[in-house]
Formats: structure tokens, C-alpha cells, sequence
């Protein structure tokens, strides 16, 4: 598939493509795709034969060599920002501009932008830190249906296990923006939320891009949820809601300001 000048994807003129799936860093096309298990899927699943009780302490050193390998990619990074959003965003919709849009902002202003690598919204905000002239990068995860990186990422790793990737968005990003998205975008949302209320992590805020999209979800959250007292009043400030790209960096600007001021 060939794309016009402004990104949207060109119908006429269909490439097909061979199947394809990323296994950790391995990339696998056409029959080697066969079968649908991921790594995690086979260190969760505790049915089948006895044999997992000889096999699982060796997978704590694979477990153990994402981490080394993380934190050694990512370690000279500048300050960041992860973008979370859809992957299934198609490229000739207003969705796609705006991520595009909010990656240059934050390249702009010399944050290196993170996304989960994948198309769609991740697409969109590696593409527009990268053509902005910023750092683009991408931590893909192994998954059966996933497209592997994308071609917009500088760097990237891809990770076997949810939980290694998910230490090394919040160990290296300074804030999460979140744009509308599934239920990836939510797990991501709702584990930053923890980490900051029971303060693992400091001044480190959480926007939410797009109050048509989000706002249901903010009312829920303050009516439902702070209302039953399960969460406390303060607690709603950790969410910013916006719709506007320069509230956004000054939001995550100003936390890190104060994140600077106290180390």
C-alpha cells in the first residue's frame, strides 16, 4: 500500500504483504508465523504437562535479559514522554493528525517521544517526533496479531514479556499522554494512575487527549468511584483532561520543572 503526501493511504494501488509476527526480537514472516502462543501466554499458562517445574527458573534469565537489555538501550535517553493511543488509527483520519501533531509538539520541545512501536496512533506520534527532528522510539511487545515496529522508530526493542516493558515506560518517561484507545491504552492509564497514587513514581502526570472521548470515563471516575470513597478527593488531580495540544507540553513541561527541582 502506497501512502499521498499527507500520510493518508492509497487504495488504489494495494500491496499485499506476507504475514508477519515478532517473536521478542526475531521476526518471523510467512510459514514461520504458524501458531499463536506468545511468550507470556506460555509463562501464565499452568495447564499441560509437569515439565514447566524444570523449564520456568530458566526463563527467569530470558525475563532477566529484557531488563539488561532494556536498560541498556534506553539508559542514555534525554528526557521523555510516552504516547499511548490505538493501533488500529487509520492514517487518513483526524486521530492520526493530531498524534502526528502532539509527537513534533514534544519534539519540538526536546522530549523524546515513546510509544508501544505499533501502527496507528504509536505510528502517528513516532512520525511526528521523527520528522520534527526529535527522538522516536518504540517498545513493541510480542503479541499474535501485533505488526512489529514501525518505520518511524529510531530506536526500538521489542519485549517477550508485558511486564518488562511496561518498568521501562515509566522508568524513562516523565509523563504519559494518553489519546483515545482500547484496552492496552487503558491498562497503561490505569497502572500509571496506581504508581502515582501510592507515589512509586513522582510528579509524573497523566494527560488524557481528548475530553469527547475521555470525559465519560473522567465523570465515572469522579461520581462512581470517588463518590463510593474508594479513591480520595485529591486523587482526581492526577488526570488532566485536555483537547489542546500547547496545555498538554505545558502540563508535562511544569512537572518536569518540579521533578528537576527536586532531584
Amino acid at each position: 500500500m502506497t501512502s499521498t503526501p499527507d500520510g493518508a493511504a492509497d487504495q488504489s494501488s494495494p500491496v499485499v504483504h506476507p504475514p508477519e509476527k515478532m517473536r521478542g526480537p526475531v521476526l518471523l514472516r510467512g510459514t514461520q508465523t504458524a501458531g499463536t502462543s506468545t511468550t507470556d501466554q506460555r509463562l501464565l499458562d499452568s495447564r499441560g504437562p509437569t515439565d514447566w517445574v524444570h523449564t520456568d527458573p530458566w526463563r527467569v534469565l530470558r525475563i532477566q535479559a529484557e531488563f539488561v537489555e532494556g536498560f541498556g538501550a534506553l539508559a542514555g535517553l534525554p528526557r521523555a514522554v510516552t504516547v499511548f493511543g490505538s493501533a488500529r488509527t487509520r492514517r487518513d483520519t483526524e486521530q492520526y493528525r493530531l498524534a502526528t501533531r502532539i509527537g513534533a509538539a514534544l519534539a519540538r520541545e526536546g522530549f523524546a517521544v515513546i510509544t508501544g512501536g505499533g501502527p496507528g496512533t504509536m505510528e502517528a506520534a513516532n512520525r511526528g517526533a521523527k520528522e520534527a527532528g526529535g527522538m522516536s522510539v518504540g517498545l513493541g511487545i510480542e503479541l499474535p496479531f501485533e505488526q512489529g515496529i514501525n518505520q518511524y522508530v529510531d530506536l526500538g526493542i521489542n519485549f517477550r514479556y508485558f511486564f518488562a516493558r511496561k518498568t521501562m515506560f515509566v522508568k524513562y518517561s516523565q509523563a504519559f499522554v494518553c489519546l483515545p484507545g482500547g484496552f492496552g491504552t487503558l491498562d497503561e492509564l490505569f497502572e500509571a494512575l496506581t504508581l502515582v497514587q501510592t507515589k512509586k513514581v513522582t510528579k509524573f502526570p497523566v494527560v488524557l487527549f481528548g475530553s469527547e472521548y475521555w470525559g465519560g470515563l473522567v465523570d465515572w471516575i469522579r461520581d462512581s468511584v470517588a463518590g463510593a470513597g474508594n479513591i480520595s478527593e485529591p486523587d482526581l488531580s492526577l488526570l488532566h483532561l485536555t483537547d489542546d495540544v500547547d496545555d498538554m507540553v505545558r502540563v508535562v513541561h511544569d512537572a518536569y520543572a518540579a521533578w528537576e527541582a527536586a532531584h
